[in-house]
Protein backbone atom coordinates (compact mmCIF):
# COMPACT_ATOMS: atom_id res chain seq x y z
CA UNK A 1 0.00 0.00 0.00
CA UNK A 2 2.76 2.69 0.92
CA UNK A 3 4.28 1.87 -2.77
CA UNK A 4 1.51 2.93 -3.99
CA UNK A 5 0.48 6.02 -2.21
CA UNK A 6 4.09 6.93 -3.45
CA UNK A 7 3.30 5.82 -6.80
CA UNK A 8 0.49 8.03 -6.61
CA UNK A 9 1.74 10.87 -5.50
CA UNK A 10 5.02 10.66 -7.96
CA UNK A 11 2.56 10.55 -10.38
CA UNK A 12 0.28 13.55 -9.70
CA UNK A 13 3.31 15.41 -9.25
CA UNK A 14 4.95 14.83 -12.76
CA UNK A 15 1.35 15.59 -13.93
CA UNK A 16 1.27 18.72 -12.64
CA UNK A 17 4.51 19.93 -13.40
CA UNK A 18 4.47 18.54 -17.40
CA UNK A 19 5.11 21.95 -18.79
CA UNK A 20 7.76 22.96 -16.38
CA UNK A 21 11.08 23.09 -18.23
CA UNK A 22 14.82 23.94 -17.49
CA UNK A 23 16.96 25.75 -20.06
CA UNK A 24 20.94 25.30 -21.06
CA UNK A 25 22.51 27.95 -23.05
CA UNK A 26 24.17 26.53 -25.62
CA UNK A 27 27.74 24.90 -24.51
CA UNK A 28 30.27 23.47 -25.23
CA UNK A 29 31.02 22.19 -21.26
CA UNK A 30 28.43 22.29 -18.32
CA UNK A 31 30.03 22.88 -15.54
CA UNK A 32 28.96 21.55 -12.10
CA UNK A 33 29.50 24.33 -9.32
CA UNK A 34 27.72 23.79 -5.77
CA UNK A 35 26.99 26.64 -2.93
CA UNK A 36 26.64 25.17 0.87
CA UNK A 37 24.91 26.85 3.72
CA UNK A 38 23.47 26.34 6.95
CA UNK A 39 21.66 28.21 9.84
CA UNK A 40 23.29 26.87 12.88
CA UNK A 41 20.95 25.34 15.69
CA UNK A 42 17.78 27.47 13.91
CA UNK A 43 15.28 24.92 15.19
CA UNK A 44 14.21 25.65 18.68
CA UNK A 45 13.12 22.17 19.57
CA UNK A 46 15.93 20.31 19.05
CA UNK A 47 18.73 22.78 18.12
CA UNK A 48 19.89 21.08 14.93
CA UNK A 49 20.69 22.81 11.78
CA UNK A 50 19.48 23.26 8.71
CA UNK A 51 21.33 22.79 6.20
CA UNK A 52 21.03 23.65 2.49
CA UNK A 53 22.78 23.06 -1.12
CA UNK A 54 22.55 24.02 -4.77
CA UNK A 55 24.18 23.04 -7.49
CA UNK A 56 24.00 24.85 -11.25
CA UNK A 57 24.89 23.32 -14.62
CA UNK A 58 26.39 27.27 -16.14
CA UNK A 59 23.74 29.50 -15.19
CA UNK A 60 20.75 26.86 -14.39
CA UNK A 61 19.56 25.57 -11.34
CA UNK A 62 20.27 21.91 -11.36
CA UNK A 63 19.70 20.29 -8.23
CA UNK A 64 18.69 21.34 -4.89
CA UNK A 65 18.19 20.43 -0.81
CA UNK A 66 16.99 21.89 2.18
CA UNK A 67 16.86 19.63 5.30
CA UNK A 68 17.59 19.69 8.81
CA UNK A 69 20.93 17.58 10.28
CA UNK A 70 20.88 14.05 11.62
CA UNK A 71 22.88 15.59 14.62
CA UNK A 72 23.30 18.40 16.74
CA UNK A 73 26.79 20.10 16.51
CA UNK A 74 28.23 22.34 18.48
CA UNK A 75 29.29 25.64 16.67
CA UNK A 76 29.30 26.82 13.72
CA UNK A 77 32.08 25.96 11.89
CA UNK A 78 30.80 22.01 12.93
CA UNK A 79 27.28 22.88 11.19
CA UNK A 80 29.22 24.39 8.19
CA UNK A 81 31.49 21.48 7.83
CA UNK A 82 28.58 19.01 7.99
CA UNK A 83 26.67 20.76 5.44
CA UNK A 84 29.85 21.00 2.87
CA UNK A 85 29.95 17.01 3.34
CA UNK A 86 26.53 16.34 2.68
CA UNK A 87 27.07 19.20 -0.91
CA UNK A 88 30.33 17.25 -1.95
CA UNK A 89 28.62 13.76 -1.12
CA UNK A 90 26.24 14.98 -3.62
CA UNK A 91 28.18 16.39 -5.81
CA UNK A 92 29.97 13.13 -6.49
CA UNK A 93 26.87 11.23 -7.11
CA UNK A 94 25.90 13.94 -9.46
CA UNK A 95 29.14 13.73 -11.50
CA UNK A 96 28.25 9.93 -11.66
CA UNK A 97 24.99 10.60 -12.57
CA UNK A 98 26.71 13.05 -15.37
CA UNK A 99 29.17 10.31 -16.55
CA UNK A 100 26.83 8.21 -17.21
CA UNK A 101 24.57 10.98 -19.37
CA UNK A 102 27.64 11.38 -21.44
CA UNK A 103 28.19 14.48 -19.73
CA UNK A 104 31.37 13.90 -17.92
CA UNK A 105 33.36 16.64 -15.73
CA UNK A 106 36.11 17.66 -17.26
CA UNK A 107 37.04 20.04 -14.34
CA UNK A 108 36.58 19.82 -10.51
CA UNK A 109 33.39 20.60 -9.01
CA UNK A 110 33.91 23.99 -7.15
CA UNK A 111 32.01 24.46 -3.85
CA UNK A 112 31.17 27.56 -2.46
CA UNK A 113 30.79 27.81 1.03
CA UNK A 114 30.44 31.03 3.37
CA UNK A 115 32.74 29.59 6.11
CA UNK A 116 36.32 30.01 5.95
CA UNK A 117 37.05 27.90 8.80
CA UNK A 118 35.37 24.93 7.30
CA UNK A 119 37.51 25.62 3.99
CA UNK A 120 41.32 26.01 6.44
CA UNK A 121 39.56 22.60 8.02
CA UNK A 122 39.12 20.61 5.28
CA UNK A 123 42.90 21.68 3.63
CA UNK A 124 44.90 21.59 6.37
CA UNK A 125 45.64 17.87 7.38
CA UNK A 126 46.90 19.23 10.68
CA UNK A 127 45.13 18.28 14.06
CA UNK A 128 43.22 21.12 15.62
CA UNK A 129 42.09 20.87 19.78
CA UNK A 130 39.60 23.07 18.64
CA UNK A 131 38.51 20.88 16.14
CA UNK A 132 38.45 17.29 17.93
CA UNK A 133 35.00 16.95 18.04
CA UNK A 134 33.94 16.40 14.55
CA UNK A 135 33.46 12.90 13.91
CA UNK A 136 36.01 11.49 11.90
CA UNK A 137 33.74 9.77 8.85
CA UNK A 138 33.09 14.16 8.39
CA UNK A 139 36.76 13.87 7.02
CA UNK A 140 35.78 12.61 3.88
CA UNK A 141 35.59 15.91 2.25
CA UNK A 142 39.54 15.93 3.07
CA UNK A 143 40.00 12.98 0.88
CA UNK A 144 38.00 14.64 -1.81
CA UNK A 145 40.01 17.42 -2.17
CA UNK A 146 43.18 15.30 -2.11
CA UNK A 147 41.88 13.52 -4.97
CA UNK A 148 41.01 16.52 -6.90
CA UNK A 149 37.25 15.89 -7.22
CA UNK A 150 35.90 19.14 -5.79
CA UNK A 151 37.38 22.50 -4.65
CA UNK A 152 35.92 24.49 -2.17
CA UNK A 153 35.82 28.13 -2.11
CA UNK A 154 34.57 31.00 -0.41
CA UNK A 155 31.31 32.92 -0.74
CA UNK A 156 28.92 34.98 0.91
CA UNK A 157 25.48 32.59 0.11
CA UNK A 158 23.21 35.38 1.13
CA UNK A 159 24.47 38.05 -1.20
CA UNK A 160 25.02 35.00 -3.81
CA UNK A 161 21.44 34.07 -4.05
CA UNK A 162 20.29 37.87 -4.59
CA UNK A 163 23.04 38.25 -7.64
CA UNK A 164 21.67 35.37 -8.96
CA UNK A 165 18.14 36.13 -8.93
CA UNK A 166 18.57 39.37 -10.26
CA UNK A 167 19.81 37.94 -13.57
Amino acid sequence: MTHCETLKRILWYIKGTIDFSLFYGYSNSFDLVGYSNTDCASDMDDRKSIMRFVFYIEDTTFTWSSKKQSIVTLSTCEAEYVATISCVCHSIWLRKLLKELWMPQKKLTEIYVDNSSVIVLAKNLVFYDRSKYIDTKFYYLRDCIANKEVATKITCFHHWIIEKTMH
